[in-house]
């Protein structure tokens, strides 16, 4: 019977662990190592479920150690605490002999993830970290449509997601959240990394980052609520190809879309209005598609579903700590440059 360990069942945690157990039913071993202890379920729209307790309805086992919660020899330790917290857990597990699900951002800087990615690589671990806007149909097909050159050389790009925080999870005062608090990471820029992620998929890493942004609004938080950003990206022959990029956890009603603008074309996929859309050289609809149908969680399934894939062939996943550390080091050079005013260039992991 497969054996996973789950540090933090907050939000993500709980939907993480009702996965696993709507793909695996009882064939699988649920400890967790907890440290508020709050036992209330949170349902799929992120709503507190009456009168029903976590750890009763999922059969989970507490415990309030982690060295003793290791030393059950768990098979995957599910990492899905605060930011902050990430690579100590992260690396405790690993060198216990652990396979890692690891909740995005990877970190909050790049301390530690070089050990980390040594012992993972030295014990033949798996370590992945959770970006599933990867497994979204809207951004397969436009990677696909990319790779085949339908928009001909591409010119510049863009990617925008703006929410309102106190809007992220109903079940708690937003004030509490990790997103909205600097000691735990959190902070729009890697609390938003997904649209990060998704131009470093296609794109690889840019040259450099300019940055703007900070604390805006009246929200009660101590970390940036708005970031607009320049990334530089260069064609083999040296031409630019500039991608433009906003987060806020300002906008009411929510926005969020990625654009690609080529010599013959544009792709353009919203997130929001749960569509896709290819324009030809003359500026004509090529291909519509909606999503309006595709559930959410699906994407949470389907990433699951490939990570114990990986864990039972030992083979590295496509969002492994190099990759989880490319976007987390763009984010950084972000708010690097955020900081200081001046262009920044990020770091990466080689």
């Amino acid at each position: 019977m497969l054996r996973c360990l789950f540090v933090g069942l907050g939000g993500v945690g709980q939907r993480h662990l009702r996965n696993l157990r709507t793909l695996l039913g009882q064939d699988v071993d649920i400890h967790a190592y907890r440290v508020r202890g709050e036992r209330h379920v949170i349902d799929d729209k992120l709503r507190i479920e009456a009168d029903a307790d976590v750890v009763e309805k999922y059969g989970v086992q507490v415990t309030s150690s982690l060295g003793a919660a290791l030393r059950q020899h768990p098979d995957i330790v599910f990492v899905t605490n605060p930011t902050s917290l990430h690579i100590d857990i992260a690396l405790q597990a690993a060198t216990a002999g652990c396979h890692l699900f690891i909740e995005k951002p990877l970190s909050r800087s790049l301390d530690g993830i070089r050990e980390l990615r040594a012992v993972v690589e030295e014990r033949g671990l798996v370590a992945f970290v959770g970006y599933q806007l990867r497994r979204h149909p809207g951004f397969i097909h436009l990677a696909k449509l990319l790779n085949d050159g339908v928009i001909g050389r591409a010119l510049g790009a863009s990617a925008e997601i703006g929410e309102y925080l106190p809007n992220f999870h109903p079940y708690e005062d937003y004030r509490r959240m990790y997103a909205a608090r600097r000691d735990q990471g959190g902070g729009v820029t890697l609390t938003q990394i997904h649209e990060i992620d998704c131009l470093y998929a296609l794109f690889g890493m840019p040259k450099r980052v300019f940055s703007i942004g900070g604390h805006l609004s009246s929200l009660e938080l101590d970390v940036e609520d708005s970031s607009s950003s320049l990334l530089e990206y260069r064609h083999s022959d040296g031409k630019l190809f500039p991608v433009r990029l906003h987060q806020d956890y300002l906008q009411k009603p929510p926005r969020r879309r990625m654009q690609v603008v080529g010599e013959n074309g544009k792709l353009e996929w919203n997130l929001v209005n749960a569509t896709f859309e290819w324009f030809g050289a003359s500026g004509e609809l090529v291909e519509s598609r909606s999503y309006a149908d595709f559930q959410r969680n699906q994407l949470f399934l389907d990433e699951l579903r490939y990570f114990l894939d990986c864990v039972r062939q030992r083979a590295v996943p496509d969002v492994n700590l190099v990759a989880g550390a490319a976007s987390l080091s763009i984010a950084l050079a972000l708010l690097e440059s955020q900081r200081t005013g001046q262009p920044a260039l990020p770091e990466g992991l080689s």
